[in-house]
């Protein structure tokens, strides 16, 4: 499949989305909690709703995830060399406590790999969009479209990090790296940042689930970074257990 060619709908799909999910925000929403006590609300689900339909427009033969979809049993999952995994709303604590810092994520998965992806932050008027071997490019708040690289870091090193997340083995972490400054960021933009060349290294030694880094994975790939387990091994998806290894995101020169 020439992922370049559906891009731009994807794209479409995604802004469509973020247009629903910002007029939720900009109103007086409820939030409700999922049995794992996590947040949800109308934004996701309308988010969700949009992506889906969307997708499907463009191909009903490549499987969907969502994280606000309905479970799939793995005797089905593991027969799928490609499939859509989404994430409606990725920072819906940023979403609830209207810091801005949320995102609406879309990707392919190819064998294992993200091999396209679209984030978009709908509050930020920005959007991050990245193909494998093909480039990223960002769309700032102006509209203005341009290409996105990682950057060389510096003797200073730009650790991106959320304030919801930063747990002590990742601040131990964090403490091994030499002089360095905390960039903060929220959701999936934190890898965004990466691939902007506005952060060098994100360390996540917590829980994340494979839809909420897939979307932002694929664009930071696509900018000439990388996401790696602690002991070097790649990060995979379509995984019979859909919850993340801890991972560090960097340029190559970490790697």
């Amino acid at each position: 499949m020439h992922y370049s060619s559906i891009l731009p709908d994807v794209i479409k799909i995604a802004d469509e989305a973020s247009e629903k999910v910002l007029h939720i925000y900009q109103s007086d929403f409820k939030v409700s909690y999922k049995d794992d006590h996590s947040p949800i609300t109308a934004a996701d689900i309308a988010s969700h709703d949009i992506i889906v339909k969307g997708l499907r427009n463009i191909s009903r033969d490549i499987p969907i995830l969502s994280e606000e979809g309905a479970e799939i049993p793995w005797e089905e999952r593991k027969k799928w060399r490609r499939f859509w995994l989404i994430d409606p709303i990725d920072g819906t604590k940023d979403f609830t406590q209207r810091t801005g810092e949320f995102t609406v994520n879309i990707a392919m998965i190819e064998d294992g790999e993200p091999v396209m992806g679209v984030v978009t932050a709908p509050a930020l008027k920005e959007a991050f969009w990245g193909i494998k071997g093909e480039g990223a490019h960002m769309r700032d708040r102006t509209g203005r479209v341009h290409r996105i690289r990682v950057a060389e870091p510096k003797d200073t090193l730009r650790v991106v990090a959320s304030k919801n997340h930063l747990n002590d083995e990742t601040r131990a972490f964090i403490g091994t790296l030499g002089a360095h400054e905390i960039v903060q960021a929220g959701s999936s933009l934190k890898f965004c940042r990466i691939a902007e060349g506005h952060a060098d290294i994100y360390p996540r030694m917590g829980p994340t689930s494979e839809w909420d880094t897939a979307a932002a994975h694929a664009v930071l790939l696509a900018a000439g970074g990388k996401i790696k387990t602690p002991d070097g091994q790649p990060l995979v998806y379509g995984k019979r257990d859909t919850l993340n290894p801890h991972f560090i995101a960097a340029g190559n020169w970490y790697f």
